[in-house]
């Protein structure tokens, strides 16, 4: 018994993260495809008909770019909201979040959005080992 309770919640434990952090375009590929994708970024363009809305995922680090006027509608765990009006060319950074977007106007939003990756880093270097300096005087 107390074996198959350690290995649900080990299960759980695995799966709960990948959960949370949902990528937009695997779990909303109706309104996000990948346009382009190399080891430094994503760009994604991003189209929701009228009053259409998404479903809750994750964005690493970006820069959004608003060809159009537009209103937005952003719900965050927990349930906060916060709308946000875009003007056409805007371009701004927007840090890592998760959220559940809704266009709230009465037209088609298209947004395009770089994400930026994270280096990856490279193990570090060992360092020789060194000998003991002897002078001699």
């Amino acid at each position: 018994m107390r074996r198959a309770l350690f290995l649900t919640l080990f299960i759980l434990a695995l799966a709960v993260p990948s959960v949370l952090a949902q990528d937009a375009t695997k779990v909303d590929a109706k309104h996000y495809k990948v346009e382009f994708e190399n080891s430094r970024v994503r760009v994604l363009r991003v189209k929701y008909g009228p009053h259409e809305k998404s479903v809750m995922h994750t964005h690493p680090d970006a820069v959004a770019i608003f060809p159009q006027d537009g209103k937005v509608k952003f719900t965050f765990p927990g349930g906060k909201t916060e709308e946000r009006e875009m003007k056409a060319g805007q371009t701004l950074f927007t840090p890592a979040v998760r959220h559940l977007p809704e266009n709230m106007t009465d037209g088609e939003m298209e947004v395009i959005l770089v994400e930026l990756k994270s280096p990856k880093r490279k193990p570090a270097k060992k360092k020789p080992a060194t000998t003991a300096a002897t002078t001699t005087q």
